[in-house]
């Protein structure tokens, strides 16, 4: 269920700007999980999204200082910040579930509810039962628990910034395992986002069954009614 509380919102810190911590996490008690997706925009594959029950007295020096919002770490950072939290996970020190949703549940279902689906299903596969759940974002996905939304989560709360780091890492693997299997759409680097260089191989190679049909660059591409592929990254 949903809390009829309006969403967290970040605020600027000392120093400028945000970093997280586990200020909002001890607001609430019992087991607090993070949640956050990655994927919400390509035009190619799932949209994934992480759930992460994070133990604040385990939580070691290397996250502390390092852990961010996915999006402002470099690839190499949040790749060392995920095998960190893949040992606090494989030593009892954190849970980490994750979901997905396929293309042809967002297709369906649209977007905006394979997001809250993936994330539902993330959290139903965590090793332990939250008590409160901190999504990142406005919009609450339907969950047995409490959830708390938090506007820009991923740089206020560690455990929304470890989820989103999860998911990003996640799903740029899953896109990345299947760039072999399709040539030339350039998966291996753009992820399934609309670069110029995915717009131009939709246009030659056509659309695989990863593709997001319902987006409209890919639903223009296939009419053949985008003369020029302007998706942005």
């Amino acid at each position: 269920m949903r809390l009829p509380d309006r969403p967290l919102r970040g605020t600027s810190k000392s120093g400028g700007g945000m970093k997280p911590d586990f200020a909002i996490e001890r607001r609430y008690k019992g087991l607090v999980c993070g949640i956050d997706e990655a994927g919400r925009g390509p035009l190619a594959g799932p949209v994934v999204a992480a759930a992460v029950v994070l133990d604040p007295r385990r939580f070691p020096k290397f996250l502390r200082e390092t852990l961010d919002d996915s999006k402002v770490l470099t690839g190499e950072r949040r790749e060392a910040c995920y095998q960190a939290l893949r040992r606090c996970s494989d030593r009892g020190a954190a849970s980490i579930g994750i979901g997905a949703a396929s293309t042809d549940e967002i297709d369906r279902i649209n977007i905006l509810r394979a997001t809250l689906l993936a994330m539902a299903r993330a959290v139903t596969v965590l090793a332990v039962r939250p008590d409160v759940a901190l999504v990142d974002g406005d919009t609450a996905p339907p969950l047995a628990c409490a959830v708390h939304t938090v506007v820009k989560g991923d740089a206020l709360s560690f455990s929304i910034a470890a989820a989103s780091v999860v998911a990003k890492v996640t799903r740029d693997r899953i896109m990345k395992g299947l760039a072999p299997r399709y040539p030339g759409y350039g998966w291996e680097t753009n992820v399934g986002y609309g670069t110029p260089e995915h717009g131009e191989a939709i246009r030659r190679l056509g659309i695989t069954s990863h593709h997001r049909r319902s987006f409209a660059p890919v639903r223009l591409a296939v009419l053949r009614e985008l003369p020029l592929f302007a998706a942005p990254a």
